[in-house]
């Protein structure tokens, strides 16, 4: 696991500088290349091979092919094998070298090959060109700019900003997408000019000119091949233990984060049928027992004979939630980043690699929001449409907030909340936090008048995409293409990476997705029963009750915080930022803090929202801003 980054133009004190910048990301080694018409510079996490033949930028034999990469690549074994039948010399063990001789053999189809997580620039001195891509999921991130021509890319967008020339200031289309979606959609960055390539996408620049081009979809209109129940889930079994396994290849110490969850817990148990020996698995607590799941890990832990590693977070001060902050480059609302971020800091001191269960909710169906649109469909055919707004939903909205996660008081506010949103939001509606009624009242006319203020046009494109009747499988391609990509995947790689530890996810195996795509929507979704062919995979190998147990989650209790220990941060926090007082009515937004604080509603995300945008304007933008 590495951190890549370079340009279109010899600069080598400049490439430095970026990378230097990144060193968390691989403080092992550094490698810069440059010729005339390009700088290439690699920071290393030495994974697999360990000696100095796996230094970066890589080269083909004749080095008229440079490569600088950050991932794993899980098939390269058996790709380096074909590859020296086809006559390409090796000069290594590494994963990363494979992709210099495919490249050098099939061209930009090279991609196709791959099995794993990358982002990837490979520069062919020939052709005077430069190639770089994003793994099909985007399990790795990769950012760029261009002006004049030029081109410059990067792990991280703090790299990138070393460039006096990249841009630094905000994308207000980008804030208001955020604000309601909690990250921001690719392309787009909170940093005006500066573009994420999104996932299983590449960009081929040649002659000034750039040209960004999918490489790969995900398809759920093609079903599998005739098969009942059992054979899918016996093959679905065998795909998992493949996944698992081939994300085990590694020359470090590795673990796993086991939250005590479904998807957690199923990687447990397929790593410890290839693993005799210790195993080190790391669990996020919290004395809140609505937010911890310390005992459905324990349980799976004692199962599985780990050594477990339990880190209880009582106390999350304003500096490590700046910190962590400063390390996701933008903002970004998801209540698990300070945790994981912790975690990763905690897992570090014992291992290098750890597996974690990210995609499990994704591609079978698992987040209470699949529940709520199934649901929704039977409220609408039931309930009549001047019943549902004008009495149910103002009804509910007045109901105050219940301190704990969930509950059935909760639970009715937030599904409620989500009926009246427009319909073409599907599912999503349930993971949308800027009612268009909030929106109107937040932001200044001004700012309203810059934007497009449609909150599921993003959406639309997406779903327009997918051409499957499966209602629920639309769904998960929403899920898998839209929201996970660059909320939770970007999320576990910046939180990871901050502390040089790699993250695999082998439930994101594009082979073990694609499967699971080709299965119908009742199989994953049966009534409000969610995962229902992956709990009928796992009957037998884990316990019953971890099998059929609720999702959770390890979200940081901030509804609580905010009303408590860091309340006055927060009012100080909003208050003081110039970006939040130039572009919302602030009179508004302490109005949401006395609500929020007296617990009349939960506005939570909004003002951890607002609370993230702050933070990110005095770190990335403001005058001598704050950067660790």
């Amino acid at each position: 696991m590495c951190g890549i980054c370079g340009m279109t133009w010899r600069d080598e004190a400049l490439v430095g500088r970026m990378a230097a910048r990144i060193r968390h990301r691989g403080p092992d080694q550094e490698g810069v290349y440059c010729d005339d018409d390009v700088s290439l510079a690699h920071r290393r996490l030495s994974i697999i091979d360990l000696s100095e033949q796996g230094r970066q930028p890589m080269f083909n034999e004749d080095r008229s092919v440079a490569m600088v990469f950050n991932g794993e690549i899980y098939n390269f074994q058996s790709l380096r094998d074909d590859l020296i039948g086809k006559g390409h010399t090796f000069a290594s063990r590494s994963d990363s070298e494979v992709i210099v001789h495919a490249y050098e053999e099939y061209g930009t189809a090279c991609l196709d090959r791959l099995r794993g997580m990358f982002a990837v620039a490979i520069w062919d001195r020939n052709r005077r060109s430069l190639l770089l891509a994003r793994d099909r999921i985007g399990i790795k991130p990769l950012y760029y700019h261009e002006r004049g021509g030029r081109l410059a890319f990067a792990s991280e967008i703090k790299a990138l900003i070393e460039d006096p020339g990249a841009p630094r200031t905000l994308n207000p289309q980008a804030l208001y997408d955020y604000l309601g979606f909690e990250f921001v959609p690719a392309p787009d960055t909170f940093f005006q000019g500066i573009y994420k390539l999104p996932a299983g996408h590449c960009l081929e620049w040649r002659d000034g000119r750039s040209q960004v081009r999918p490489y790969w979809d995900l398809t759920f209109d093609r079903p599998a091949k005739r098969q009942t129940y059992g054979e899918a889930v016996e093959r679905l079994r065998a795909l998992l233990e493949q996944a698992v396994s081939s994300h085990l290849v590694s020359d470090v110490p590795l673990g796993v984060f086991l939250s005590g969850g479904l998807d957690s817990s199923a990687i447990v148990a397929m790593m410890r049928r290839h693993i005799t020996g210790p195993l080190r698995t790391f669990t996020v607590g919290y004395a809140d027992k609505t937010f911890s799941e310390l005992d459905y890990a324990r349980r799976v832990a004692e199962v599985f004979q780990t050594e477990h590693h339990v880190l209880m977070l009582d106390d999350v001060t304003p500096e490590i939630v700046e910190r962590g902050l400063w390390h996701l480059d933008e903002p970004m609302t998801d209540l698990s980043a300070i945790p994981l971020y912790l975690a990763c800091r905690e897992a570090r001191k014992h291992i290098t690699v750890c597996l974690s269960g990210e995609g499990g909710d994704e591609i079978f169906a698992g987040y209470d929001r699949f529940k709520a649109s199934r649901i929704d469909g039977w409220y609408r055919r039931c309930v009549p449409g001047l019943l549902r707004r004008g009495v149910i939903g103002p009804a509910v909205t007045r109901l105050r907030d219940r301190p704990q996660k969930k509950g059935a008081v909760n639970f009715l506010k937030r599904f409620v909340e989500g009926s009246l949103l427009p319909e073409d939001g599907a599912h999503l509606r349930w993971q949308y936090f800027l009612h268009p009624s909030l929106a109107q009242r937040l932001f200044t006319p001004a700012f309203q008048r810059s934007i497009r203020m449609d909150p599921f046009r993003l959406v639309r494109a997406y779903a327009a995409r997918c051409a499957t009747p499966d209602r629920l499988n639309r769904e998960l391609y929403l899920d898998t293409r839209f929201m996970m990509t660059d909320s939770v995947l970007m999320k576990v790689d910046k939180m990871s990476m901050a502390h040089a530890l790699e993250i695999r996810v082998p439930l994101l195996d594009h082979v073990f997705v694609e499967f699971n795509a080709s299965l119908p929507g009742d199989w994953k979704l049966k009534g409000l029963t969610t995962k229902r062919i992956f709990r009928s995979a796992l009957e037998g190998i884990l316990p019953h009750d971890i099998v059929h147990r609720g999702k959770q989650g390890y979200s940081l209790p901030v509804k609580n915080l905010l009303r408590d220990r860091m309340r006055d941060y927060m009012v100080h926090l909003l208050n003081d930022s110039s970006l939040l007082r130039e572009h919302c009515d602030m009179t508004f937004v302490n109005r949401l803090i006395r609500e929020h604080v007296s617990l009349t509603h939960n506005h939570n995300h909004v003002l951890w929202g607002l609370m993230n945008v702050a933070i990110w304007h005095r770190a990335f933008l403001a005058p001598g801003g704050s950067r660790p």
